[in-house]
């Protein structure tokens, strides 16, 4: 199969025994490609021993450290060939990680992505609230990883609303006019998960409004972190955004600026899910062999569609258990897991950024 096939598999429909054919063959191809276009990944391949030549199953394909990208210049691409670099925000003492995408690639990403989201909120393009402000999108060719989260959703949207000033304020009248204008028609609701409790769900406590928003969708993701500090679990999360606005349907997703596209959407079972074109694997810290189902370890990702960057074999700083493969309650086939935390000493991630 070649990549163009693959896009047109629904996201949730290879069992086990069809995704790891799948994934065995394709991966081995992509590191190839990595291996013949990137001078540091083939260094690294080179400086481990391993011989690509050889068959090997995808769960053996050496990955690289997501802290890389902060310290290396990783292209597999003629710097020309560059259309958009994303960059997670970090902290001001941080390094920066690098994304880099040609047009091919970042067509791609957005591809798996609607095929993805529209999984869950169906096909038709619907109106779209976007809890940020519209200045995130300012340059095109080289982005945060939260504004390319933003404009990659936006597409999904029939039309687009940005309900946060550029002093991130919550613009009520306007959300109220939007809600209005759609005559009970479904809204689509995107935000980074701080950005969502802290702009807009403590601006409508605060206010006391109330807008009616029980036939509206919201997916969110990355921040939890600052949410914790905050006693905020994720039902606690769902609980007040009902109780402020009424809406029953909200989904996270697990992502990062890395894997930009390959999200891992929860489902109504509160499980994150692998899609055909992305897989995890849980990882030992002590000798980074495969974990049990249910055992503890750090989350090791994959996606079948970095090209421009040798970005398709991943060892984040998360950890996260998995909890089964192609028999979750919500019938979506694949693996699917839960995330515990990030590991100790692993740097902290800027601004929602990172996940998107």
């Amino acid at each position: 199969m070649n990549i163009e096939e693959i896009l047109k598999i629904k996201p949730y429909s290879l069992n086990k025994t069809e995704k790891e054919k799948l994934f065995s063959s394709f991966l081995a191809r992509l590191s190839e490609h990595h291996y013949t276009h990137c001078e540091p990944y083939r260094k690294i391949m080179k400086s481990i021993g391993f011989d690509l030549k050889k068959k090997h199953a995808y769960t053996d394909l050496p990955f690289l450290p997501v802290q890389l990208f902060k310290t290396n210049e990783l292209r597999s691409t003629a710097a020309e060939n560059i259309v958009k670099t994303l960059s997670s925000s970090g902290t001001s003492e941080q390094k920066k990680t690098q994304v880099f995408l040609d047009k091919e690639n970042a067509a791609r990403q957005t591809k798996v992505l609607a095929k993805i989201v529209s999984s869950f909120i169906g096909n038709k393009r619907i109106p779209m609230m976007i809890i940020d402000a519209e200045n995130i999108i300012h340059n095109r060719a080289r982005i945060s990883a939260r504004a390319a989260g933003v404009s990659g959703f936006s597409m999904l949207g029939s039309k687009q609303v940005y309900v946060l000033n550029e002093e991130m304020e919550l613009n009520i009248e306007l959300l109220q006019t939007f809600i209005k204008q759609q005559q009970g028609e479904r809204i689509f609701l995107f935000g980074f998960t701080f950005m969502v409790y802290q702009y807009f769900y403590q601006a409508l406590l605060k206010s006391g409004t109330k807008p009616d928003l029980s036939n509206a969708v919201l997916i969110h993701g990355g921040g939890w972190k600052k949410l914790e500090k905050e006693a905020v679990s994720a039902t606690d999360f769902r609980n007040k955004l009902k109780e402020v606005c009424g809406i029953q349907q909200v989904y996270d997703y697990y992502g990062m600026a890395e894997q930009t596209g390959s999200i891992y959407m929860q489902c109504e079972s509160g499980h994150y899910h692998a899609s055909v074109f992305s897989d995890i694997i849980i990882r030992r810290a002590l000798d980074f062999s495969v974990a049990a189902i249910g055992e503890e370890g750090i989350i090791q990702t994959l996606s079948l569609l970095p090209t421009s960057y040798p970005g398709h074999s991943l060892l984040t700083d998360d950890t996260g258990i998995l909890l089964g493969e192609d028999n979750c309650p919500c019938k979506r086939l694949g693996k699917y897991f839960k995330i515990t935390g990030r590991l100790k000493h692993a740097e902290p991630r800027g601004c929602s950024d990172s996940y998107a």
